[in-house]
């Protein structure tokens, strides 16, 4: 029997360009063959191609990886109810009674981003009974800017009257927080769900984002959520990495088709709703070191059932109480595993933003890798923004330390934490580098590595995030108004940000601008 002969994979000539490649620092073409770079280098040199692609003198770079998300609240959010830019409380009430004048009778009013801490000398938020006439008698649910709280109306109010964290007025913490929360996104149909994923991952492809970690589990998403997200994965769209957040929930991580069980697994809050686990006192409002969601005992068991599983765990940990707690644990487990264990395993820790040299020697000797957002500093640090206000400004300018775990070597991923910042990954590079400590700034190259090559190492993917022959044709073309300082756009601080024109992963084009 004669077999045929399987017909030759396409290859692409893309020329024309700056490519950023440590093979051929000079390079201005690379070959694709498939799904994989076959050649970069001088276009002189090119070999022959069945297609060829002239990039106009654009810049091309390994894609982006954004290593946190919440993929469902960032697509009603581009098309929902914006309250970044709302500077009282009266703007806010307005800002809801416009937005639910268009919906439905029926329908439940979703608004996010709010940040009290810029409103000025007052920065009290309406009640619940002022959000009720404000929407006509529509259920609503404000999430503040940390996605940590939220201001909601009566009738989800009621629902976690007995629950940590609930408050007559509206504005709601902790337990209740989940409960309002998942009360709220359950009035969402089906067919909402999913055209909000599938908005967030065409506006990350669009932006030169390649893959997402998404950070889901119990008080933050649903498993049909989850698992809708997870099958919309590379389907023309960026590639989805799930992280299900779920206490001793390694083998329910892996049935939902999770690669670790850890993201929004919750050691502590969030500073902006002052639930982040300090080890001091906040400045404001009502003092008290925040809350503390896990023990250390409770930390090794969990990174124990990872490892009877095969799973990468994690845990969200922003205050240093919080964080300690987690290191305590990553001993206990070590007692157990052994240190290479731990380190080959790769754990995560999201946001780590209040450190110390001691945690952070703690997360280079266990390996942990440190997931961050660099627009935590730009948005709310320094001398007078929300971190002074809550912490002082002393502990404001060491939050976020990213630069000194870099350079200690703490292994970094970088990602926005969607919606709670915008995805914007140029943006975070730019706030890796103009940190308000200038102790903590990293070089363009070590940031941009960490929002490309570092958020594929946090899952294991050692090949991608470079382009060299052999890997992966995953990359992204840029117009670079500013010009460029070698193979990396300009990014001063007023400089124009790129723009990309075309996203391809794994040889296909998921973006190209018209």
């Amino acid at each position: 029997m004669q077999i045929s002969a399987l017909p030759a994979e396409r290859t692409t000539l893309w020329h024309n360009a700056v490519v950023r490649s440590p093979a051929d620092p000079g390079a201005t073409a690379l070959l694709t063959r498939g799904q994989h770079i076959v050649w970069l280098g001088p276009l002189a040199d090119a070999p022959t191609a069945d297609l060829r692609v002239d990039l106009g003198g654009a810049l091309v770079t390994p894609a982006f990886v954004d290593a946190h998300v919440h993929a469902t609240d960032t697509g009603l959010a581009l098309a929902g109810l914006d309250l970044s830019s709302v500077r009282a409380a009266a703007e806010l009430l307005k800002a809801v009674a416009e937005f639910a004048s268009g919906l439905g009778p029926e329908a439940v009013v979703l608004g996010h981003g709010f940040d009290e801490s810029t409103w000025g000398a007052s920065q009290t938020p309406p009640t619940a009974a002022e959000l009720d006439r404000a929407a006509g008698g529509r259920s609503v649910y404000l999430s503040q800017a940390s996605i940590h709280s939220a201001l909601v109306s009566s009738d989800l109010l009621a629902l976690a009257a007995d629950a940590p964290g609930y408050d007559a007025s509206g504005w709601v913490r902790r337990d209740a927080h989940h409960v309002v929360r998942a009360a709220a996104f359950g009035q969402i149909t089906i067919v909402q769900r999913r055209d909000a994923q599938m908005r967030m991952l065409r506006h990350s492809a669009s932006l030169g984002i390649a893959a997402v970690h998404e950070c889901g589990g119990p008080g933050t998403s649903s498993e049909d959520d989850f698992t809708e997200l997870l099958r919309l994965s590379g389907q023309g769209l960026p590639e989805v990495y799930g992280f299900w957040g779920e206490l001793m929930g390694a083998a329910k991580a892996r049935e939902l088709g999770a690669v670790g069980a850890g993201g929004d697994l919750y050691a502590d809050g969030a500073l902006g709703s002052r639930t982040a686990h300090l080890g001091e006192d906040y400045l404001d409002g009502e003092r008290g070191c925040g809350h503390g969601y896990v023990t250390a005992e409770q930390v090794r068991d969990h990174l124990l059932d990872c490892h009877r599983h095969g799973m990468q765990g994690g845990f969200h940990a922003i205050g240093d109480a919080a964080i300690s707690t987690v290191v305590a644990g990553f001993a206990a487990a070590d007692e157990v595993l052994g240190t290479d264990a731990l380190r080959d395993a790769r754990h995560r820790v999201e946001h780590a933003e209040i450190m110390d040299k001691r945690l952070i020697a703690a997360f280079v000797e266990y390996g942990i890798v440190a997931s961050m957002q660099p627009a935590f500093d730009r948005l709310w640090g320094g001398e007078h923004q929300m971190y002074a206000q809550r912490l002082g400004v002393a502990r404001s300018l060491a939050s976020n330390p990213m630069g000194q775990m870099h350079n200690t070597g703490v292994a970094l991923a970088f990602g926005s934490d969607s919606p709670v910042t915008p995805l914007d990954p140029w943006g975070s590079v730019r706030a890796a580098m103009q940190h308000f400590n200038t102790h903590q700034r990293m070089s363009a190259k070590s940031a941009f590595a960490a929002h490309t090559r570092g958020g594929w190492r946090a899952v294991h993917r050692d090949a991608e995030g470079v382009l060299v022959p052999g890997a992966p044709a995953t990359f992204a073309v840029w117009r670079t108004p500013a010009g460029l300082s070698g193979t990396l756009p300009s990014l001063e601080q007023h400089d124009e940000l790129p723009v990309c024109v075309r996203t391809v992963l794994r040889g296909e084009t998921i973006y190209e601008q018209q």
